[in-house]
């Protein structure tokens, strides 16, 4: 359960800091750990197989950095209707 409280801290800094992060990292995939940008990546796999040399999996995060909610958020569109 820690871990997973480590990951929720680390996409807090995310959200608190992404006015900055998009001016600096705007379309790379940051990773976050302890609460600052440990490194920036092209692609989400080049930012994770770097990252585990050094880290331990489940301790960091990998963020998309864009502008608004869209590189952290997804919707879904079903025909299925309940009735």
């Amino acid at each position: 359960m820690a871990k997973r409280t480590g990951l929720n801290k680390q996409f807090e800094y995310y959200l608190k800091h992404q006015d900055e992060l998009v001016a600096q990292y705007d379309g790379k995939f940051v990773v976050i750990k302890d609460g600052e940008v440990v490194g920036a990546y092209d692609s989400e796999l080049e930012a994770v197989t770097e990252t585990q040399k050094e880290h331990e999996l489940g301790t960091f995060l990998v963020q998309l950095v864009s502008p608004g909610e869209t590189a952290y958020s997804q919707n879904f569109h079903s025909r299925v209707s309940f009735g």
